[in-house]
C-alpha cells in the first residue's frame, strides 16, 4: 500500500522513485515488521493470559517442560499478522508470486490456529485429527502447486534445478505439482515438530528466509540472474520483500520467545512459517537448496519418522524421546546449550546453500 503510494508521488517528485528499489523496501519490511512486533507483543500477551490460551504440556515429555505450564501461546498470530502487514505495506500488490506465497502462509496458519484453539478448548495436546489437518493442508499446497505449474509460461518456472551444477537442469513437467506439494508440507511439518524448545524454530526461520531472499532476488534480476547461471523469473524479485518481513517479524517474535520465553508460537506460527518457507523455496526454484538450508528441520522430522518405524517394526527406540532435540534434553543438555547449537548448525547449513550461487 505504501510502495503504490510512493509511485503515485513520484509521478510529481522524482525524490519518492527511490522506493522502487527492491533494496531499500526490503529494509523497510524489516523494520517495519520488526517494529509491529515490539508494538503488539506485549499487547499479544497480556491478551493471551487474559483469555487463558496457555501451552499444554505433556506428561511423558522432558520434566524440565513441566514449568512451562500456562506460558501464552498462539503467538504465531502475532508473527503471521506482522508479516501479513509489513508486507503489505512495502510489496508491489500486482505481483502474483506474492499473493500465493501470502496465501499459503495465511491458510496454514488458519489451519494451525484451529488446531491450537482445539487444543485449548479441550485442555489437551491433541487438536484437529492428524487426518482432518493433513487433508486441509494439501488442499492449500495442492491449489497453489496447481496454480503455479498453469501460469508457467515458461520451462525455467517448472524446470527442476541441480545445485552446485553448471547445466544440470532437469524438466519435470507435470511433476512439480507433486514436488511443490511436498515441500511446503514438509516445511510446514518440520517446522512444527523444531518447535519445542525457546527460540529453537524462530531464529532457523529468519535465517533460512533471509538465504531464499538472496535467490528471490537474483533469479528475479535479468543480470544477476545471467551471471550467476540462474534462471531469470521475472516478478520473483518481490518475495525479496515477502522473506524481509518473515525475517522482521521473526526477529520481533524471538524478542519474547527468547529463553526463558514468554509465548510460543503454537501451530498458528509453525505450520505458516513453514508453508511460507516451502512456497518461496518453490517459487525461486532452490526446492533442493532448501532441502539442505532447512536441515534441522529435516533431522527433526527424521528423528520423529525413525522413532516410530523403529518402535512398530523391532519394539525398541532409537532415541530417548523424539523429535531430537528432547533426546538430548533427557542426555542431559541444558535447553540453551540445544537451542544455540541447533543455531549454529543451521547458519552453517544456510551457509552452505549460499555457496551453490558460486559453485557451479
Amino acid at each position: 500500500m505504501l510502495y503504490q503510494l510512493t509511485q503515485w508521488i513520484a509521478e510529481y517528485n522524482s525524490d519518492f522513485s527511490v522506493f522502487q528499489y527492491l533494496t531499500l523496501r526490503a529494509i523497510l519490511a524489516t523494520i517495519s515488521a520488526l517494529i509491529i512486533s515490539f508494538i503488539l507483543g506485549p499487547w499479544t500477551i497480556r491478551k493471551l493470559s487474559y483469555l487463558r490460551f496457555n501451552q499444554s504440556i505433556r506428561d511423558d515429555g522432558p520434566k524440565t517442560h513441566l514449568e512451562k505450564h500456562g506460558t501464552p501461546t498462539m503467538g504465531g498470530v502475532l508473527i503471521i499478522s506482522s508479516i501479513t502487514l509489513s508486507s503489505l505495506m512495502w510489496t508491489n500488490l500486482s505481483n502474483i508470486y506474492y499473493w500465493i506465497a501470502l496465501g499459503v502462509t495465511v491458510g496454514f496458519a488458519v489451519v494451525g490456529f484451529i488446531d491450537d484453539w482445539l487444543k485449548i478448548k479441550h485442555n489437551n495436546s491433541k487438536g484437529i485429527s492428524a487426518a482432518q489437518k493433513y487433508i486441509s493442508l494439501s488442499v492449500i499446497a495442492l491449489t497453489a502447486a496447481c496454480v503455479l505449474y498453469f501460469l508457467a509460461d515458461i520451462p525455467e518456472k517448472t524446470n527442476l534445478l541441480i545445485p552446485y551444477t553448471k547445466d544440470i537442469i532437469i524438466p519435470i513437467g507435470i511433476v512439480f505439482i507433486p514436488l511443490a506439494y511436498f515441500v511446503m508440507l514438509g516445511a510446514s511439518n518440520g517446522v512444527n515438530l523444531t518447535d519445542g524448545l525457546d527460540g529453537l524454530a524462530i531464529l532457523p526461520t529468519v535465517m533460512i528466509a533471509s538465504a531464499l531472499a538472496v535467490f528471490a532476488y537474483v533469479s528475479g534480476h535479468f543480470h544477476f540472474s545471467g551471471y550467476l547461471l540462474l534462471p531469470f523469473i521475472q516478478g520473483n524479485g518481490e518475495l525479496v520483500i515477502f522473506c524481509s518481513a518473515i525475517i522482521g517479524a521473526g526477529l520481533g517474535f524471538l524478542w519474547f520467545n527468547a529463553y526463558p520465553a514468554q509465548m510460543f508460537m503454537g501451530d498458528v506460527g509453525a505450520l505458516g512459517l513453514g508453508g511460507a518457507l516451502g512456497i518461496v523455496a518453490v517459487i525461486v526454484r532452490q526446492e533442493l537448496v532448501f532441502f539442505i538450508m532447512a536441515g534441522i528441520f529435516v533431522i527433526e522430522t527424521l528423528s520423529v519418522m525413525l522413532q516410530v518405524g523403529s518402535y512398530k517394526l523391532r519394539g525398541k527406540r532409537l532415541f530417548l524421546m523424539a523429535p531430537i532435540h528432547h533426546h538430548f534434553e533427557l542426555k542431559g543438555w541444558a535447553e540453551p546449550k540445544i537451542i544455540v547449537r541447533f543455531w549454529i548448525i543451521t547458519l552453517i547449513l544456510v551457509l552452505i546453500g549460499l555457496a551453490s550461487l558460486k559453485i557451479r
